[in-house]
């Protein structure tokens, strides 16, 4: 699938945003003046530049209202509402804990299921497609939620780093070696959920495998069309393998090094893993659309 900039852009800050939005709602995070406008500014930021990044995918951005009016079938819409309201709620809750340094739980709570409920959506919206074998996968949810919370723990010990609070370092390492777990269990899924595990091939593609072995004499168009630019992406192996192995670095073994490194030094390390994290889940993404394979790309005898 081809990786749009705006989608990979999106789904990464507003993961994090929202991830923030978990971790605040449930209590995490210091009640010092500083530290709460940091935190409550960085969860806000990230997820609201996540959404606007998601409308340059849009041919047509002013008429992103009408994703909203779909909800009933549609995982997009339905992410639609859901962050709306996750940060309506949230919006809320950090306004009262700002300026009056008190935590109302039960929003606090209902802030953290709906932001939780917003990635799952999100991860839907690429799980429910059968046609990519790849995305269409059980750990796939897991992966969008682990690396949200993940990176939401992160965002919460820098913010707190920078309002001159203790960071929670320990459970930093501790959330990014579970995050990394997860993300090497989807990668093994995914690795062998290839278009072929899927039971297609050309011969059924054409609907003329009964008669044989079917090759493609000649392609279908004479030229490049939607279909071929959107859906049958091309990454070379050798380019993949060092994407991935930049993602695990930057996305896990660094931040996972500097907070450790926080829990004696200080929790000030956790800004440099944070943008560490960033970076290498940006990798990861990115691996994420362009190595997925959609099955009609079989008519096109492109594997």
């Amino acid at each position: 699938m081809h990786p749009a900039p705006s989608i990979i852009v999106f789904t990464v800050l507003s993961g994090l945003g929202l991830g923030m939005v978990f971790w605040v709602g449930l209590g995490a995070g210091p009640d010092q003046g500083a530290a709460r406008w940091w935190i409550t500014l960085l969860a806000l930021g990230f997820a609201a530049a996540g959404g606007a990044a998601s409308t340059g995918h849009l041919a047509r951005p002013d008429r992103a209202w009408r994703a909203f009016s779909q909800w009933r079938s549609s995982w997009l819409s339905r992410e639609a509402c859901l962050m709306v309201a996750a940060l309506g709620a949230f919006a809320l809750y950090a306004a009262i804990w700002m300026l009056g340094g008190t935590r109302y739980w039960l929003l606090g709570w209902l802030s953290s299921v709906l932001a939780l409920a917003t990635v799952y959506a999100t991860a839907m919206i690429y799980a429910q497609l059968r046609t990519v074998p790849r995305w269409s996968l059980a750990p796939t949810p897991q992966m969008f939620l682990a690396l949200s919370a993940v990176g939401g723990l992160l965002g919460v010990g820098a913010a707190a780093a920078l309002g001159g609070a203790s960071a929670p370092s320990g459970w930093v390492a501790l959330g990014i070696a579970l995050a990394a777990g997860v993300a090497v269990w989807w990668q093994t899924v995914a690795a062998g959920a290839g278009r072929r595990a899927s039971g297609s091939d050309i011969g059924t593609a054409t609907g003329l495998g009964r008669l044989g072995r079917v090759r493609l004499f000649e392609p279908p168009h004479t030229g490049r069309n939607y279909l071929l630019d959107e859906m049958a992406f091309r990454v070379a192996r050798g380019r993949a393998f060092q994407l991935r192995r930049i993602g695990a670095v930057l996305g896990f073994l660094v931040p996972l090094a500097l907070a450790l490194l926080a829990w004696a030094l200080g929790g000030w390390l956790l800004v440099p893993a944070l943008i560490s994290h960033v970076a290498g889940v940006l990798a990861l993404r990115w691996l994420f659309f362009a190595e997925a394979e959609h099955v009609q790309a079989f008519y096109y005898g492109m594997r």
